[in-house]
């Protein structure tokens, strides 16, 4: 949540912070470093503005001046996921008529380790071999020290002072260390601004840079200079899926990021642009059709921060698998939460990462790459059975032991995701639909990777999975007036939280369901209540909760619906999965094929596009590499 810009009187309330709207705002991103602009390219308007490295702020205002003369905005031409190119008009520079003469090229090149900005400013009426009267260009950048989190939450800018040399100038922000190079520029500081100018002589073309180059010591993840390990496939005919996919993967490839054990794809930009347990797995296993090295690494890299001991402070247990790095604590709705640097609150990371690992040697991956996580596979196993299982019942459930972390640690992890069908809230601790079936799948594919490499063990964990089917059917299904369906979750009482939602749809191909109640789920997740025209509602229409705009009761999340796409597919439920491919298709097109996090649930034929949820990261990892699984089902 971040500080509203706004214009008060004397007589107004205090602002109240909120978190920035993003829908508007361009990102161009080499992660770890980001930049968000405004779709002119100008940054300071809107709180998330500034060049950043991972969840710190360098730069958080730039304001140019040429000459006087108003810079009017016309064209944003993305490049590349590190590129963009901004174009305007210096009219206040023209000659008499109606055609435009003079225009500014403002290019932004994004790196792992820095930014780049040229200015390129084109006259049409100047000979090519003459100069004319001189132009000023003025840059006036604001350094800043602030951190993403405070950002996020309300607080402004932080503004650090700089150090000039020669034509440049360097500080610190956090402990990061930048320094500013400006070929041709006088360099000098004013309050808190580093103000750069240029006197330059008129001519056809004109052209300024200045290039941060930032160092940033205590990273606890490192950007990628390697060769893209994946590409999108060839002889896609649908021009539109093409387009997805190749934006898909350009942004991927941006996304990728480095522990000591290998990459893995970052959440998501702005606000994960780090390791996230479930979300590089996820982003992982939709990659494997297309490669499986993302998918190998990502396992070494969870598999080394695999919990060692039981600490209710960070949620971490023995053989857990972790939900979420950062370099520091991470402060959470005004402080009410706060996450520990390493943070083990997820039920279903574990599970993922056991499913991941089968279904990335079943693609293809070296048997001695897959030999050398069975010590990790069998924690990840026992961690199930001796702490996702805590009170013995046959189920995973989860509850906060610490008070300070996330209420609810499935994948809807905001603190009204599970709810009834007429609005309540349940209590924890809470046993997940979609938990039980990632369990299931885990135990019964763990045991066939004991069995391949030789491992005792295999015949007790199909064993296991089969008692928690059992439990599952007696306990989790319900009805309404549409059909019945498993309930969301079982609440503190072990009784069925019955609203229905698209966690359901996370069920299909696990195996945990039988072929006559993946048909009646598969049914459930296209009918009009879930399936919008744009994606699958993360909650039925029919619930008292719904509303389009909520974070998880109502919205369309590109990910989900790919999780459940992809159940259809492997359950052979081709149509239904086509079906829901085609409306994630539809909404790809709308959002220039770059998708968001998630968007609004609003009915397809009551709007002509979705609507945008405002605070919606983009790019994301799961939601880009959602256009694998739309990819996959509609070759069916």
């Amino acid at each position: 949540m971040t500080t509203v810009l706004s214009t008060t009187t004397e007589h107004a309330a205090p602002a109240v912070p909120l978190q920035p709207l993003l829908h508007d705002e361009v990102a161009i991103i080499a992660a770890p470093t980001q930049v968000w602009s405004g779709q002119d390219g100008g940054i300071g308007a809107n709180p998330v503005h500034g060049y950043w490295t991972g969840d710190q702020r360098f730069v958080s205002a730039i304001h140019i001046e040429i000459s006087g003369t108003e810079i009017e905005s016309i064209v944003t031409v993305p490049s590349s996921a590190r590129e963009a190119v901004f174009s305007s008009l210096l009219r206040g520079l023209d000659q008499a008529g109606a055609d435009p003469d003079v225009r500014l090229d403002r290019r932004r090149s994004v790196r792992i380790d820095g930014v780049t900005e040229q200015l390129q400013i084109t006259d049409r009426h100047s000979e090519p071999d003459t100069v004319g009267d001189p132009l000023t260009v003025t840059v006036r950048l604001t350094p800043d020290a602030a951190n993403m989190d405070a950002v996020k939450a309300g607080a402004g800018r932080e503004p650090v002072h700089a150090n000039t040399s020669g034509m440049g100038a360097s500080w610190n922000a956090g402990s990061a260390r930048i320094w500013l190079d400006a070929p041709g520029a006088v360099t000098t500081v004013d309050g808190d601004d580093i103000v750069l100018e240029w006197e330059i002589r008129r001519g056809r073309t004109i052209e300024v840079r200045w290039d941060c180059t930032i160092e940033a010591p205590d990273a606890v993840v490192a950007g990628v200079t390697t060769p893209r390990p994946f590409d999108a496939p060839e002889g896609v005919v649908d021009d539109r899926l093409r387009r997805w996919l190749d934006r898909a993967t350009d942004d991927l490839d941006a996304l990728r990021l480095a522990r000591p054990e290998g990459e893995f794809l970052a959440a998501g930009s702005p606000w994960f642009f780090t390791l996230f347990g479930r979300d590089s797995i996820w982003a992982a296993r939709f990659l494997l059709p297309v490669d499986t090295s993302i998918a190998g690494s990502t396992l070494r890299v969870l598999a080394a921060l695999q919990g060692q001991k039981s600490d209710p402070a960070t949620a971490e247990q023995p053989g857990k698998i972790m939900h979420e790095l950062r370099q520091a604590s991470l402060p959470i709705d005004n402080e009410e939460i706060s996450l520990p640097p390493l943070y083990y609150g997820t039920v279903d990371a574990t599970a993922l990462w056991i499913c991941l690992l089968h279904d990335t040697w079943r693609a293809g991956l070296p048997d001695d790459e897959v030999r050398a996580l069975i010590p990790s596979l069998e924690a990840a196993l026992a961690w199930m059975r001796d702490y996702g299982d805590a009170d013995g019942d046959g189920l995973l459930e989860y509850v906060d032991e610490s008070g300070r972390g996330l209420a609810n640690q499935g994948w809807k992890d905001s603190g009204d995701s599970v709810q009834w069908r007429d609005g309540r809230l349940a209590d924890g601790p809470i046993a997940l639909c979609e938990v039980q079936g990632y369990a299931y799948e885990a135990a019964v594919h763990g045991a066939d990777l004991l069995d391949a490499f030789g491992v005792d063990g295999g015949a007790d964990w199909r064993a296991w999975a089969e008692r928690l089917a059992g439990r599952f059917r007696d306990t989790f299904w319900v009805s309404d007036s549409i059909g019945s369906y498993p309930a969301i979750a079982l609440d503190v009482n072990k009784q069925p939280v019955d609203s229905a939602t698209s966690n359901i749809g996370h069920l299909l191909g696990t195996g945990l369901l039988s072929e006559s109640e993946e048909a009646v789920v598969a049914a459930r997740v296209i009918a009009p209540d879930m399936a919008s025209g744009y994606g699958l509602r993360t909650l039925s229409t029919t619930a008292a909760g719904y509303w389009p705009l909520s974070y998880h009761g109502g919205s369309v999340w590109t990910h989900d619906t790919a999780v459940v796409i992809a159940g259809l597919t492997r359950s052979g439920h081709h149509a239904a999965a086509r079906e829901l491919a085609g409306q994630l298709l539809a909404a790809a097109v709308a959002f220039d094929f770059r998708m968001p996090e998630l968007h609004a649930g609003d009915a397809a034929i009551d709007v002509a596009r979705p609507a945008p949820y405002p605070a919606a990261c983009r790019p994301q990892a799961w939601s880009a590499a959602a256009a694998f699984p739309v990819w996959i089902a509609l070759q069916h």
